[in-house]
């Protein structure tokens, strides 16, 4: 039976990194890292009992950071001026075919460390995801490992011209780089000619402090002058990075969370993926991207499997919790990803967004459970949580060069202490944390573990109950939102209350939901799955189906018809 994904994102450099007094702008030295070696089999299983069936490991290239690693056979080191932060962006890859040393017990045998890492999640009955990053690169960009033959991007680069089909980079001919911030002086200096354009596609030699001034943008083929595409014949930007995703396919990756891919040409996927595929069909292919507008297209022709859907359910969930939007909006939500609904990633946190608890969204993680809720069930598409989020991460910490913003640091040496506490230095039986995180752990556990052990959300059919409701005075359509799934006859009539007062709701059923989902009605006992309780209740059209609900909480009735054989849950 093929699962509804459940992705667990962790950054290894932080996740078991248990240095509780790290210092803001910490070097390695002073703060440390986590090791893949360190998320264990005993670790693994915890995370899979929470309903996990992928884990993203975050940050596994190796990427520009100002440790130097020279000793270790890693050249060159990277200039510091052009790195964020001590650690470096995960997202500045310098090689392609490397694991980032700060994550290896023992430096020399870090892919060895990566690939026992990829076999313990396989042994854990759980899918592997790393990144995959084609926009741009490091400022500097060399591979000291890979295969015979592969040569580094840029190295037969025309760097005379602005763009040609041939360059792997853009260059800004006869300018210096000189963006607005220090590229020191001397021997020391951070020194570019002719200057590369950033990967935020700033074609300027003078890129400012809040452009990506750190990484180079890569030329998939297309003249940014006049965005004509010249593909034929195939770049070569493509090929290196279709032996790049071969690469790492053949490490027993599963899935390529795909960065930025807006910002590739739609042609590069429609060519990419399928070749992967071709070799490796399992593997699938996870697009971030940010414009509903291109959605169809990412799916319908560049091949992409899943697509985070942030700008249109991701922050409607937000507005709903932090600026008094209506919960019925949620309506618009599934119509406008209407036919493809399956292939949208929800999460409600990741490490670009702000923690859910912290003061910049919710305030509270306890208030979470109706956007959990409706984000991990309104479709068969995946859900995917942040480590730490299932704790109530708040984000309070300013590392260093992320400041108090809310979210968790991807750029510093750090220590994340709800993550810390429940790894309790390899032990993680919940004994580190709090009641109240423990609490909240175990109700992402029963949440998650829904998704796939209900077949009428993993496969089931959806159906909206908002438009037979909103002059229901029992429900107010700006708070509460009810939806129904429904498989082999299995139904889930779903509710949740986003207000901070509880609410008895009496639902209303329309005839068509009824015919739709081929669901006989009467008198049923139900099980409430989120609490375990057993009601007796009416599912009908004639009469409304009643639930009490508390402040920022949910119910998923469980309903078995009567013409269905009854599992080992109702007997």
């Amino acid at each position: 039976m093929d699962r509804k994904p459940v992705i667990y994102q962790l950054f290894p450099r932080l996740f078991t990194n248990t240095n509780a007094n790290c210092v803001p702008n910490g070097t390695y030295a002073q703060n440390g890292s986590g090791k893949m070696n360190e998320i264990t089999d005993k670790v693994l299983h915890a995370i899979k009992d929470l309903g996990v069936t992928h884990v993203w490991y975050t940050g596994v290239i190796e990427h520009a950071t100002k440790t130097d690693y020279s000793a270790e056979g890693i050249l060159p080191p990277d200039n510091p001026h052009v790195v964020k932060g001590e650690a470096g962006s995960p997202y500045a890859i310098k090689d392609y075919y490397d694991v980032d040393p700060d994550i290896a017990v023992n430096v020399p045998d870090r892919m060895k460390e990566f690939e026992a890492l990829v076999a313990r999640t396989h042994d854990a009955g759980m899918e592997v995801v790393i990144d995959f990053v084609p926009n741009h690169t490091a400022r500097r960009y060399h591979s000291d490992s890979a295969p015979a033959g592969v040569e580094d991007f840029g190295a037969h680069d025309n760097s005379d011209m602005f763009f040609s089909p041939s360059n792997n980079y853009y260059y800004i001919t006869r300018q210096l780089f000189a963006p607005s911030i220090d590229l020191g002086t001397g021997k020391k200096a951070y020194v570019e000619f002719p200057a590369k354009a950033t990967g935020d596609d700033c074609f300027s030699a003078f890129p400012g402090q809040n452009n990506w001034y750190e990484t180079v943008k890569l030329n998939y083929g297309r003249d940014p002058q006049n965005g004509s595409g010249h593909y034929d014949p195939i770049p070569d930007t493509w090929f290196k990075m279709l032996n790049i995703l071969r690469f790492w396919a053949s490490k027993g990756v599963d899935a390529f969370r795909c960065d930025m891919v807006f910002m590739v040409p739609l042609e590069f996927w429609q060519w990419a993926i399928p070749n992967v595929k071709d070799r490796y069909p399992h593997v699938k292919f996870i697009a971030e991207i940010y414009d509903v507008g291109l959605y169809r297209d990412f799916i319908f022709t560049g091949g992409f499997d899943y697509l985070y859907d942030k700008v249109n359910l991701y922050d409607t969930l937000r507005g709903i919790q932090c600026s008094n939007f209506s919960a019925a909006t949620l309506t618009n939500c599934w119509q406008t990803v209407e036919g493809i609904a399956p292939n949208m990633l929800n999460f409600l946190e990741n490490h670009d967004e702000q923690r859910f608890g912290s003061k910049f969204y919710a305030g509270d993680p306890a208030k979470v459970i109706p956007s959990l809720v409706v984000s991990s069930m309104i479709s068969t598409g995946p859900m995917m949580i942040y480590a730490g989020q299932e704790l109530g991460e708040q984000a309070t910490d300013s590392e260093g060069f992320s400041g108090y913003d809310g979210r968790t640091t991807i750029f510093d040496y750090w220590s994340v202490g709800t993550i810390r506490r429940w790894y309790n230095n390899g032990n993680p039986d919940g004994s580190g944390l709090t009641p109240r995180e423990r609490w909240l752990r175990a109700k992402y556990a029963t949440v998650l573990r829904l998704c796939n052990s209900e077949m009428a959300i993993s496969k089931g059919r959806f159906y909206d109950l908002m438009y037979v409701n909103y002059q229901n005075p029992t429900l107010n359509p700006h708070r509460q939102y009810v939806f129904l799934r429904s498989y082999d006859g299995v139904t889930l009539l779903i509710a949740v209350n986003f207000s901070v007062d509880s609410c008895d709701l009496a639902i209303n059923i329309p005839r068509h939901a009824i015919e739709m989902l081929n669901i006989p009605e009467g008198e049923v006992n139900a099980r409430e799955l989120l609490t375990g309780d057993i009601d007796c209740k009416t599912f009908s059209s004639e009469k409304p189906f009643t639930t009490m609900i508390p402040p920022h909480d949910a119910v998923v009735w469980r309903i078995v018809h009567k013409n269905v054989r009854k599992t080992e849950t109702e007997k």
